[in-house]
């Protein structure tokens, strides 16, 4: 990545914005039915979307992003450059440990993708990404701004040759515990972050593009364990 693009990302991905809440509000309305059988003695919420459990996932398809159970996984679509979509399974948790294979199946290497915790509403999470060109984050939505707080050095992206880039896998391993904040992506950790304003919510799975072209990403076997 040249330093020009490097500055191009950075520039436009400070200002990822959040698509219309209404819009957001409706997807969570035409989800389906009620979480069923998605605990298990291991796990606080686990699902590997292979059909024989339903776990309340927000499942639409709109202008610029889509979200839909397909080949075993919880497949994303984004095709709005600039916006960040996601879905979630509408539970309540405090301090967990969530993991999740996030798969990059095609489109721009120019993008996010990654999980969320403690989701209080469309207009307030936290979000872990990273991207097809091997850059990663955390970051904030909070009420007051449609786009992300960065709470990694810089309130940028940093790079990292422990993520996977363009069409491949990477197992990704988010704690929030208390005020800590945590990244690990392919069994390396990558940061520690502390923030206080969020302590419960909903976790998620979300993507987004930066440039033009349908950005395609699967998750499978999310994981939510007590720490």
């Amino acid at each position: 990545m040249t330093g020009a693009i490097l500055r191009h990302w950075r520039r436009v991905l400070l200002g990822l914005a959040l698509p219309a809440l209404a819009l957001m509000s409706a997807c969570r309305a035409i989800s389906g039915n009620e979480p069923d059988g998605c605990e298990t003695t291991d796990y606080l919420f686990a699902d590997d979307f292979g059909g024989e459990r339903v776990c309340g996932w927000a499942t639409y398809s709109r202008g610029g992003g889509a979200a839909a159970i397909d080949n075993s996984a919880m497949q994303l679509t984004v095709s709005q450059p600039g916006q960040i979509w996601w879905t979630n399974p509408g539970k309540d948790f405090d301090d967990v440990v969530i993991s999740a294979e996030a798969r990059q199946v095609s489109g721009p290497n120019d993008n996010a993708y990654g999980l969320i915790c403690r989701y209080q509403n469309e207009a307030n999470f936290y979000v872990f990404l990273v991207s097809g060109d091997g850059y990663y984050a955390i970051g904030k939505y909070q009420s007051g701004s449609d786009t992300v707080t960065y709470l990694t050095p810089d309130a940028q992206f940093q790079p990292s040759d422990a993520i996977n880039r363009g069409v491949a896998s990477n197992e990704l391993r988010v704690a929030c515990v208390g005020n800590q904040l945590s990244l690990e992506v392919n069994g390396v950790p990558l940061i520690s972050v502390t923030d206080p304003t969020f302590v419960t919510g909903d976790i998620g799975l979300t993507a987004s593009t930066l440039q033009p072209g349908a950005a395609i990403v699967e998750f499978d076997n999310v994981q939510v364990a007590a720490p």
